[in-house]
């Protein structure tokens, strides 16, 4: 397999520097109304803050892939005295809970970086961060490139799967002879 550049773009996320304003949560579901900054549902933000103000923590967590099965993290991290669950910081939205739902019809969401219409240089979160605890980076790496198969393909690799390769191959071979 030959390697390929990938763009790859990331929030990070300074936690000193968060106060919890949740204004990148207000910014998110406003660009993520329909129509356009028309309503501000928290519930429908691809950035959600955890939050522990009485011990000043605030960690912003924005919305990653969807994972169709529950992970077996279950394990607890203690910060500041003050235990929380793995899942608390996951990025994923997973049959398990209700984060990063889309609260009218439970698809799950992911931050799609603002790159919706309009697309914006830096995700709103970013740029609306009043203390520079969001930044923005894009950085290209080098990854294995993925062999795409054609539907043709995916369908035999099905096939194969169900009936076995010797079946697929008789079967191809018999029609082939009508021909």
């Amino acid at each position: 397999m030959s390697k390929v550049k990938k763009k790859v773009k990331v929030i990070k996320i300074d936690v000193d520097k968060c106060n919890g304003c949740r204004a990148c949560e207000v910014i998110c579901s406003a660009f993520h109304a329909k129509p356009k900054y028309s309503s501000n549902n928290p519930e429908r933000s691809r950035i959600r803050m955890i939050r522990e103000p009485l011990r000043d923590v605030y960690l912003p967590v924005y919305a990653g892939e969807y994972t169709a099965a529950e992970c077996m993290g279950r394990d607890k991290l203690v910060i500041d005295g003050k235990e929380y669950d793995e899942c608390d910081f996951c990025r994923a939205s997973c049959p398990s809970r209700t984060l990063f739902k889309e609260p009218d019809s439970g698809l799950p969401l992911k931050c799609d970086m603002c790159e919706d219409d309009p697309p914006q240089e830096k995700p709103l979160c970013v740029q609306w961060c009043l203390n520079d605890a969001l930044t923005y980076e894009e950085r290209e790496e080098e990854v294995e490139e993925e062999v795409k198969l054609d539907e043709l393909e995916v369908g035999l690799e099905s096939m194969v799967d169900k009936y076995g390769m010797q079946k697929v191959m008789d079967t191809v071979a018999r029609m082939t002879k009508k021909e």
